[in-house]
């Protein structure tokens, strides 16, 4: 296919690309995206991946100006993408309201908060390109979509008859995407299809979201990321949730309301710690790649330094800059973090708290950034658990705490420890939400021939955006409705689910009483897990890796199903590609008709976050009431009728002659 390659050759790569305009119009996206992602977050605690979406608006914006070319396109996507992701410290932040700390957001701290943690995720993330983005065979599910979106739009100007054919698919998929998201918010059909049971004395249950966009996301990651979170999702919800629910009854309670209880009680945490140990055998796995890209990197800059001329792809930001810059964002998180100890009943221990808190920031910052870029390349920025992440980090700065403090501390210290626990916790987080998606960004900048350092610039000018954006937004959401929990909270104030239960944990742990057994059950079995997939690998067999099992245990089956779904018809899609007389085009178109499923419902989780925001209301485009079973009969058959016709399309498309 024209235009579709592993690389734009340096001869034919327009030079425009870290233009004003782009930097502007990104900016200008951040608006809309950061606070459609902050409301959407605290109201239903989703947020959506930003890149794919800012690609599509930016391409439609920037042809409609001129002389645009796809790095460009590249760089305005990278700067919506990275400012729309860091909406994510919602999942922490609103905990100081919830316990009371803070009555606002203070502009300038939270932007702080915000916006230090973002560039730290950005700069942590220079070394890690070469080693989990080049050298690497990481699915990158978001970042290949991207990268497709911006070649088939560059190409389809060319007018070779396979990209039309190519943007043909990408159209038709996005548009039913899209259309069938839309329907569900009517509730004529069902968003997702779901049966709850008793198990002997428990109660389990079936539950799979009727989404394009993650069977999207399953088609691009792969079989082998789809089978191990199949067998979390098995380990989670048919072992574990019959066995935990047998010994925990609700007498009165649906079974629906019973079963989900427990799940995120008990089973939640058991997959935090079958994460925790796969991050922690991740991290030992990919040490040595992460060494060599470091290398790889110092090495570059001498080169560079001595004069030699470095290919375009091989650009990065100086390592010696990058070095320089990281501990200069220390200097501005240290006097943060003694402003808000300042005055308080912490204030006698604030050099010992700071000193800990940067260290504490610049190892398990660090540590983080490796683990989530890895998690995002293999299942994607949209599915990546960093709200998982988020748990392990402030269970982590919470035992730092208890053991300088100990539990026994009146109520005022208790609490200021409690929030100082979330204000480094939201600095960390701010590195983990970054990390998360600006390696898929950069993987989509490898894919279409950008050069590392502007997108990486790119990235910075994002997070600054993104930081001066979020606090009046959650300013205005705290004023008007406020949060669930929280002192004056309304009736109709936002449930923050992530940022409550961090809050709880950081009490819990100070508190003594976390849930530990399931975190060390489940740490066990992360153990029992790595010994499997490395089993599976030195028999040459389907290997199951152990990070994505405890993804698949941790987040709900209305997620993992269809993820597992669009695995298994990605995988029919493959094979029967690798028959046809071009598997190389068969398989782009795979990929295509994948890529349009997530694009569609993406556009639409924009356009649906701003009407719920306008509204107030969860569902405000509901057309009927309650239809009984219809509305999920009708969604699943429909749901099945659509996937069906879509994939024949897009074979008989591969299949049909050239004109």
């Amino acid at each position: 296919m024209t235009g579709i390659s592993e690389a734009t050759p340096a001869s034919a790569r327009p030079m425009a690309e870290l233009t004003l305009r782009g930097v502007l119009l990104g900016g200008a996206i951040t608006l809309l995206f950061t606070a459609a992602n902050v409301y959407l977050g605290l109201k239903v605690g989703l947020t959506f991946a930003t890149s794919i979406p800012a690609a599509v608006i930016s391409m439609a914006i920037l042809r409609m100006l001129g002389n645009s070319t796809i790095l460009e396109n590249n760089i305005v996507q990278t700067v919506a993408s990275a400012a729309g992701t860091l909406a994510a410290i919602i999942f922490v932040l609103p905990g100081l309201v919830m316990i009371g700390w803070w009555q606002g957001f203070p502009y300038w701290t939270t932007a702080a908060i915000t916006g230090t943690g973002g560039i730290l995720g950005v700069l942590f993330s220079v070394p890690l390109r070469r080693a989990l983005v080049v050298d690497t065979p990481l699915p990158y599910p978001e970042g290949h979509a991207a990268a497709e979106v911006l070649r088939v739009g560059f190409a389809s100007e060319q007018g070779a008859a396979e990209s039309a054919r190519g943007l043909s698919v990408l159209a038709w998929n996005t548009v039913a995407s899209a259309a069938f998201a839309i329907l569900t918010q009517t509730k004529l059909i069902a968003a997702e299809a779901s049966v709850w049971f008793r198990t002997g004395a428990g109660a389990t249950g079936i539950s799979g979201g009727l989404s394009f966009a993650l069977l999207g996301v399953g088609h691009l990651v792969g079989i082998s990321v789809g089978m191990a979170m199949l067998l979390g999702l098995v380990v989670g919800w048919w072992v574990l949730l019959p066995m935990l629910t047998a010994n925990h009854p609700m007498p009165g309670a649906s079974v629906e309301d019973w079963a989900g209880s427990v799940f995120s009680a008990d089973v939640r945490f058991f997959g935090a710690g079958v994460i925790a140990v796969a991050a922690i055998w991740t991290l030992l796995r990919i040490a040595g790649p992460v060494v060599s890209g470091v290398r790889s990197a110092l090495a570059a800059s001498r080169a560079r330094s001595a004069g030699q001329e470095l290919a375009l792809e091989e650009r990065d930001m100086p390592i010696g800059i990058v070095a320089a810059a990281t501990l200069a964002m220390l200097v501005p998180i240290g006097i943060l973090l003694t402003s808000v100890l300042s005055g308080g009943p912490l204030a006698g221990s604030s050099l010992l708290l700071v000193g800990g808190a940067l260290l504490f920031v610049l190892v398990i910052g660090l540590l983080i950034a490796a683990v989530c870029g890895y998690m995002a390349g293999l299942i994607g920025a949209s599915n990546s658990p960093v709200s998982g992440i988020g748990i392990l980090a402030v269970v982590a700065a919470s035992i730092l705490l208890v053991g300088l403090f100990g539990r026994d501390q009146n109520a005022d210290t208790t609490a200021a420890l409690v929030a100082y626990a979330l204000i480094v916790t939201g600095v960390v987080f701010g590195v983990a939400t970054i990390s998360n998606d600006n390696l898929q960004d950069l993987k989509t900048g490898q894919l279409v021939g950008a050069t590392p350092w502007k997108q990486q610039v790119a990235l910075v000018i994002g997070v600054v955006f993104g930081s001066l954006v979020i606090p009046p937004v959650l300013n205005l959401l705290n004023m008007t409705v406020g949060f669930a929990g929280a002192p004056g909270a309304t009736a109709e104030a936002l449930p923050a689910p992530q940022a409550a239960l961090i809050s709880a944990l950081a009490k819990g742990v100070l508190g003594g009483d976390l849930n530990w057994a399931m975190i060390g059950w489940g740490a066990a079995a992360g153990a029992a897990f790595v010994a499997l997939d490395e089993v599976l690998g030195l028999t040459g067999r389907l290997r199951l890796p152990p990070l994505a099992v405890g993804i698949g245990i941790y987040l709900p089956m209305s997620v993992i199903l269809p993820t597992v779904t669009g695995a298994i018809v990605g995988w029919f899609y493959d094979c029967w590609a690798a028959r046809r007389a071009d598997p190389e085009f068969a398989h782009r178109m795979g990929v295509l008709t994948a890529t349009g499923l997530i694009v569609g419902e993406s556009l639409w989780g924009v356009g649906f976050a701003l009407i719920v925001w306008a509204t107030n209301s969860e569902a405000p485009l509901a057309l009927v009431g309650d239809l009984g079973k219809i509305p999920l009969v009708a969604g699943t058959v429909l749901f099945v009728l659509m996937v069906a016709g879509l994939y024949r399309r897009t074979r008989g498309l591969v299949t049909a002659p050239a004109a």
